[in-house]
């Protein structure tokens, strides 16, 4: 093989990667509008399905929990604020579990949602069954405890699966909801970038 070989083959190389860069770079282009579209209709479903009484919810501000950015908002009627909703997480057994929590005007929890973990299937994946969830409604921030116990005062943890319900109720919901009191009461609605826990 000459080096004259050499240099086709090289190039033939170069030519068919640029090529390949270039379509994938179209498809990103064409995609990645769709997909942030679709990321933000997906959000604003969730939104509503926590609030469905709610006729406007808007961003109030974002805030850090474990190093991960989260929001939070402004749930209003007739433009009253009715309540609140923020984005929290909770270092689980296995993940980190992406929460959305929907308080009342006096950030009592009236619903949450699971969005995502990668928690155990059959233990800890059980955070996502209503009898799990259910359990939040009407408690405020001193009242968001797990125990092993049964109880109706405090949340019942998920037999097999404390870590992943301490990650849901101690972590994810109970400090989202302190951060949410305190900068709603103290901090006001819509002061930009704030940092919570971390």
């Amino acid at each position: 093989m000459t080096g004259k070989d050499i240099l086709k083959i090289t190039l033939n190389l170069v030519l068919v990667y640029l090529a390949g860069g270039l379509i994938l770079a179209g498809v990103y282009a064409k995609t990645s509008p769709i997909m942030f579209q679709n990321a933000k209709i997906a959000k604003e479903a969730a939104l509503k399905e926590l609030v469905p009484e709610a006729d406007k919810i808007e961003k109030a501000g974002d805030w850090t929990i474990h190093e991960k950015h989260a929001e939070y908002f402004v749930a209003k009627k007739d433009d009253e604020v009715i309540g609140y909703v923020i984005q929290s997480f909770g270092k689980g057994y296995s993940s980190y579990i992406n929460t959305l929590i929907a308080v009342d005007k006096d950030f009592k929890v009236k619903k949450i949602n699971v969005l995502s973990h990668a928690e155990t299937p059959g233990l800890g994946d059980e955070i996502e069954a209503d009898s799990f969830k259910d359990q939040f409604k009407g408690k405020d921030a001193e009242h968001l405890k797990v125990l092993k116990t049964e109880t109706t005062e405090f949340v019942q943890a998920i037999s097999g699966a404390t870590i992943s319900s301490r990650a849901v109720c101690d972590d994810a919901v109970k400090k989202g909801v302190e951060f949410l009191k305190k900068q709603m009461t103290e901090g006001g609605a819509g002061n930009g970038e704030h940092s919570g826990h971390r």
